[in-house]
């Protein structure tokens, strides 16, 4: 499997990362155990980043925001329990997969007190009660007193470059927890080493730009190492430098998501910027060094604005922004693994039966069903993480364009990739810098033993070989490496 190991820096977390982390949206524990036993440990996946864990309130109307709006440290959530998510870690670690959890720990369950008909007192999924009008969270126990206070009737943390406005008031109304306390961050180091001790290997720190960065290392400062690696969790965070000039503290604590990336893919592979231009993409594009950074196309927020997701017209160009994301290895990619939303802004929650639980994801080779996407599961997805494994440690070579939105590149002598945006076919003779052979095209297939069930690649002995791509291909990109020939005895 592909390790990213990144230069070590003044900071307590680990900074081993993977590639081929997949956030399984929602989806349950024991699902995610199963998955990881029969299709990403043996696909060459390393991590699942899994929704948040904590307890949050009882809601009939179900929509994903639920579960960033904890009512206490509770591990009970529409995934599962305390020894289902335990049972998952360690399922998943045997097959080979890490579990980082996505942690809410800027904040607890808001109220509207503009709402005056809306109950104080609510029940969370593990039976506990809070009252979020006094900011009362006795099963963490949180009172009033551990919560930033607020100037106004409502307080509501918007995008500015006052530091101190993000960070000590109230996201989208939610009790926003400070953290400078020493019992606040020593509740918080408690929660995280829990997930710790039950076999978690890292955390997501969902909304991180709203927490102070002296706080964050404080609270990283208390957490043990982790059980299977005897190291300290890997830790990355929701975070757009964009928002804030002081984006380099944080670098300091972990990886941030690098919001450039999808946004700069987005106007490649939708036909604003010519894909020729490529050719030294990374710190030339003012995006952060690939070191620093988890690189995603799209996740639960972003593919909701409608600018990139599943839902592009018969997802092509999704396709092959996930494709060149493995490919050319910038950053630590993270896939999105999602359920079907309606429109733009929808944020109802995941697939359910009539009593409210959770639909089951049906089990590998069973294609999903009842509104589960699952597009780690798309062969062109699969199939780019197992070209990432073979191209660890080579460099970017042979990149070719037509001067406009054709482009091929060789990652060392272990692959080679094409891809073709224009609304004319590609028909060429391409250097591959791969050894002579037959090889499987994991853009239109995959291999099993010596059989593949896309189209095959003869390369000559010269590392040549012929290339079609149609202007209506499926799927827009030709790609193989060593791992994939099936010519071999």
């Amino acid at each position: 499997m592909v390790t990213v190991i990144v230069i070590q820096m003044m900071l307590t977390p680990s900074l081993v990362a993977a590639v081929g982390i997949v956030e399984l949206f929602e989806w349950r524990f024991d699902d995610i155990a199963r998955e990881c036993e029969l299709f990403l440990g043996p696909k060459g996946f390393d991590a699942v980043q899994v929704s948040p864990v904590a307890e949050s309130p009882q809601n009939e109307n179900i929509s994903y925001f639920d579960r960033y709006e904890p009512i206490s440290y509770i591990i009970k959530s529409r995934s599962g329990d305390e020894n289902e998510f335990e049972d998952m870690c360690h399922r998943c670690r045997k097959a080979g997969i890490s579990i980082y959890v996505d942690v809410v720990i800027n904040n607890m369950s808001k109220h509207d007190s503009n709402n005056l008909s809306e109950q104080s007192i609510v029940k969370g999924l593990a039976g506990s009660e809070a009252d979020l009008r006094r900011k009362n969270y006795p099963a963490v126990p949180y009172k009033a007193e551990h919560f930033n206070q607020c100037n106004g009737t409502i307080c509501t943390r918007i995008v500015t470059d006052n530091a101190s406005w993000q960070r000590n008031s109230e996201y989208m109304g939610r009790h926003d927890l400070d953290q400078s306390q020493p019992y606040v961050r020593q509740r918080i180091a408690e929660f995280l080493n829990r997930l710790i001790a039950l076999g978690a290997s890292g955390f997501y720190v969902s909304h991180a730009k709203y927490i102070w960065p002296e706080d964050l290392k404080a609270i990283y400062s208390q957490l043990n190492d982790t059980i299977f690696d005897q190291q300290r969790p890997f830790i990355y965070h929701e975070y757009e430098k964009y928002d804030d000039p002081k984006f380099e503290e944080y670098l300091q604590l972990g990886l941030i998501t690098e919001f450039g990336h999808y946004r700069e893919l987005h106007s490649c592979f939708s036909g604003r910027v010519a894909l020729k231009w490529l050719s030294n993409y990374g710190t030339a594009w003012m995006l952060l060094p690939s070191e620093n950074v988890i690189s995603f196309i799209d996740d639960k927020n972003t593919q909701r604005t409608g600018i990139f997701s599943y839902r592009e017209p018969s997802a092509k160009a999704y396709k092959m922004a996930i494709a060149f994301t493995l490919a050319w290895g910038y950053g630590t990619p993270r896939i999105m693994s999602s359920y079907r939303f309606s429109q733009a802004g929808d944020t109802f929650g995941p697939p359910r039966y009539e009593n409210g639980s959770t639909i089951h994801v049906e089990p590998f080779p069973s294609t999903c069903t009842y509104g589960w996407i699952c597009e780690h599961r798309w062969y062109q997805t699969f199939g780019m993480i197992d070209f990432a494994n073979a191209a660890q440690g080579t460099n970017v070579t042979n990149f070719w364009h037509n001067d406009n939105n054709q482009i091929s590149f060789c990652r060392g002598d272990a692959a080679f990739i094409v891809f073709n945006m224009e609304d004319d076919d590609l028909f060429q003779r391409f250097q591959t810098c791969l050894p002579q052979g037959l090889y499987c095209d994991v853009a239109t297939g995959y291999k099993l033993g010596n059989y593949c069930s896309g189209r095959t690649v003869s390369v000559d002995y010269d590392g040549t070989a012929d290339v079609y791509i149609g202007a209506d291909a499926d799927d827009g990109f030709l790609a193989i490496h060593r791992n994939s020939r099936v010519d071999r005895l």
